[in-house]
């Protein structure tokens, strides 16, 4: 057996079990002929998907599951977190049920996705093993004939194997435990073979018989190899919106660094540059025998004449910086600018854009000057003020007394009612303060002053001018 749904394991059937014997557990099992061939392309299909959107390194893991070597892509969706989330979340879209888990092993990582994580999980490389303890003996990835024989002499878990003694457990049922158990604790190497994606854009460069190492000599060969990718890349008028640089080392692990840009390239200083800074965090271990650039992600990328008119300003690119800030921060919410939001209240005012879209056509009011900091949200401070329109002449900010020496306003601000129903009465009041010290403030009172349906009559700070 192949599978087995929640039923069938809640009567102890377990994929690898022998038909017959399931049948002799459960009756009325129904049992269904596997599409061995149709999960295979299944499964390689979503390895290109995850190769193109998430990293370099992706393989299937058959019969149900992806192994995702995340070093040097997880930064770029804002950490491991957001990058587990984010594949699930993405998997869900196209009604796929998926769990995942990240740790310092593809064998731990294997065993948590599917006995721990819900529908996620990360694992410490350190905590790796207590993470495992406590699972089945199944979640070796053992043979089912393996795992019913050490269930008939007591190991149900994978933490009494690991506490028993090697030679036994060879002895009686061969290496295989033993390999499993390294390879799930870290202390043996597993590598992956990755997919590879037939029609992508790539250039590779072997060096047989003298590995190399040194991070100069990697360095060297990278410009090289974006020299010849973005040759093939003109030839076909496309630019680089993501690439990978794959390092083969000698034992058989392979190391990768991706790079993102906000725009198709082909700029042979730009890309060299990312991908030449990445080079600290590979390992080369005892060399690298084989380097990889591809271009996973492309778009058409067309030259296009710069105006002759002398009197025309060329428009500001910044491009370049975006995409030197965005790969070495992330670009998941990480990094961004603020726009004019189609508002009057403060809050609403601001939104995050991408650094990269167009600018607004909204501009923000120009009769009233904004702080240059605006608090996430407002903060309560105890004032008093004459009724309706004088400014406090004194006001308790987190705990600390300020003395007002110069006021500005009423400004007055209405709520929204068609955003929000209990805004159809409300206004604020705000002020620009300015303190005995020289700080400037800008606080608000709910309310008008005068009617008791407009506001409360409370104060908070909502900014500080520079």
């Amino acid at each position: 057996m192949l599978a087995a749904n929640d039923a069938a394991r809640g009567l102890g059937i377990y994929p690898g079990a022998a038909a017959a014997r399931a049948q002799a557990v459960a009756a009325e099992l129904i049992i269904q002929d596997a599409d061995l061939e149709g999960d295979r392309e299944g499964l390689e299909k979503l390895a290109l998907w995850a190769l193109k959107t998430f990293s370099p390194i992706v393989a299937p893991d058959p019969p149900d599951g992806l192994v995702i070597d995340a070093t040097g892509a997880a930064h770029l969706k804002g950490g491991e977190a957001a990058y587990l989330k984010d594949l699930v979340r993405r998997l869900a879209e196209v009604d796929v049920a998926a769990r995942a888990a990240m740790s310092g092993s593809w064998g731990s990582a294997h065993a948590l996705a599917r006995y721990v994580a819900n529908p996620t999980i990360i694992a410490d490389s350190a905590d790796s093993g207590r993470a495992m303890a406590h699972l089945p003996t199944r979640a070796l990835r053992l043979p089912y004939e393996t795992i019913d024989g050490l269930s008939k002499v007591g190991f149900d878990i994978v933490g009494e194997l690991e506490a028993s003694a090697r030679a036994p457990l060879v002895h009686r049922f061969g290496p295989e435990v033993i390999r499993r158990l390294d390879q799930a604790y870290g202390r043996s190497a597993e590598p992956i073979e990755p997919v590879e994606a037939p029609e992508l854009v790539q250039v590779r460069r072997a060096f047989a018989p003298e590995p190399i190492g040194a991070p100069e000599t990697l360095a060297r060969y990278t410009i090289k190899l974006v020299e010849a990718l973005c040759a093939a890349l003109e030839d076909r008028g496309l630019g680089v919106r993501i690439a990978d640089l794959r390092f083969y080392r000698v034992d058989n692990r392979i190391e990768a660094v991706r790079v993102a840009t906000a725009k198709p390239i082909r700029d042979l200083k730009r890309l060299s540059r990312l991908l030449c800074d990445k080079i600290e965090t590979i390992d080369p271990g005892f060399g690298v025998e084989q380097m990889v650039l591809a271009a996973i992600a492309t778009e058409p990328l067309v030259w296009k004449p710069q105006a002759n008119d002398l009197t025309t300003t060329a428009a500001p690119d910044v491009s370049d910086l975006i995409d030197t800030l965005a790969n070495r921060l992330g670009r998941s919410g990480r990094l961004y600018r603020l726009d004019p939001g189609d508002s009057f209240v403060p809050e609403r005012s601001v939104r995050m854009v991408t650094p990269s879209a167009p600018a607004s056509e909204l501009a923000w009011p120009l009769n009233w000057p904004r702080p240059t900091r605006l608090l996430a949200k407002p903060e309560p401070v105890t004032a008093m003020a004459l009724l309706p329109d004088q400014p406090p002449t004194a006001f308790t900010w987190r705990g600390q007394r300020r003395r007002v020496l110069r006021a500005d306003g009423p400004e007055r601000v209405h709520g929204e009612w068609w955003r929000q129903p209990g805004e159809l009465w409300a206004c604020r009041d705000y002020f620009q303060l300015e303190t005995d010290s020289g700080e400037r403030f800008w606080v608000f009172r709910r309310g008008d002053g005068e009617w008791a349906p407009s506001g409360d009559l409370s104060w908070y700070m909502h900014g500080l001018f520079g």
